[in-house]
């Protein structure tokens, strides 16, 4: 059995998911036990994905995982241990580097990484970076060829294209621009946080109308900022699993509460609903949203995607 100590959690989730169809309403998408067990799979695969970040942030880490010339490198990690010597800038821009490029199922974070480390010559720092993008921007048309790896799944229409208007050169002259003309994200966040008052899922709100970096759409922008509210860089939480501008997400929440993915309910109606069920289940918007994603791909069998 696949995780067996997350088991007994994946059965109260099939419990919960039936009362809730027994008794608040129908679930017409997981009436079939494989369905059912497919479903509850997925969010257990998601919480875990969420746990590892927070069992992260408590353990010690290797200095080796903030390196981009060692093969230890890790991204996540790297914006933790940024994080702990209170180098937020770094932090913030690991973040964005690692949901721009993504993690490859087969390459895993080797693109970010010959980028991040400038091809093992001297890392693209945020203070670098930031203070000179139109060398770096020279430094991605000189040596784009000879970067290996490739975009992750989210990503895998992305291009290392230094002189397009949708390439990386241009993503990153875009997100500089929107953290602003003082470089600083603590400045950034703080003016952010100022508009949403005390509530994580407003402020997550507003971040994600505020952030207008090119091909950072609903998907980038949400896993963006998921990310930075786990690891605590700013005070946020989604409020909403996000489905407008979504595909994944919206078409397995028609799947469940419609019984087929092209079901027509309209948004307002589905982030209602899937508010509600997590009410009764409890497994946050950030796992609501994955777990749905990755379901509807395979509805009536447990497939755990990666990366």
């Amino acid at each position: 059995m696949m995780w067996p100590t997350k088991n007994k959690r994946r059965v109260m989730l099939e419990k919960q998911l039936n009362d809730f169809a027994a008794t608040k309403r129908q679930l017409p998408g997981v009436h079939s036990s494989s369905a059912l067990n497919a479903l509850t799979f997925q969010m257990i695969a998601s919480l875990r994905r969420l746990e590892y970040t927070e069992i992260a942030k408590l353990r010690d880490i290797s200095p080796l995982r903030a390196d981009p010339n060692s093969a230890m490198f890790d991204p996540e990690k790297a914006a933790i241990l940024h994080l702990r010597a209170g180098n937020v800038d770094e932090a913030f821009w690991l973040v964005f580097l690692l949901t721009h490029f993504g993690k490859h199922p087969l390459h895993g974070w080797k693109r970010l990484q010959d980028v991040y480390s400038g091809l093992g010559l001297g890392a693209w720092t945020w203070d670098r970076v930031s203070q000179d993008p139109v060398s770096f921007r020279t430094w991605l048309r000189k040596h784009r060829l000879r970067i290996g790896g490739a975009f992750g799944n989210h990503r895998k229409y992305e291009s290392l294209d230094a002189d397009s208007p949708s390439g990386t050169g241009a993503i990153v002259q875009s997100y500089i621009s929107w953290v602003g003309p003082t470089r600083s994200h603590a400045t950034l966040v703080s003016g952010l946080v100022r508009k949403g008052g005390n509530d994580p899922q407003r402020i997550f709100e507003i971040f994600y109308n505020d952030m207008g970096v090119k091909r950072f759409g609903r998907l980038g922008k949400f896993d963006f900022l998921a990310l930075v509210g786990r690891l605590g860089l700013a005070p946020i939480e989604p409020g909403s699993a996000y489905l407008q501008g979504s595909t994944g997400p919206l078409r397995g929440a028609r799947l469940l509460f419609g019984g087929s993915t092209t079901a027509p309910l309209d948004i307002d109606t589905l982030e209602h609903w899937i508010q509600e069920l997590d009410n009764a289940i409890h497994i946050g918007m950030q796992s609501m949203e994955d777990s749905l994603c990755n379901w509807q791909k395979s509805p009536q069998k447990f497939i755990h995607f990666r990366g």
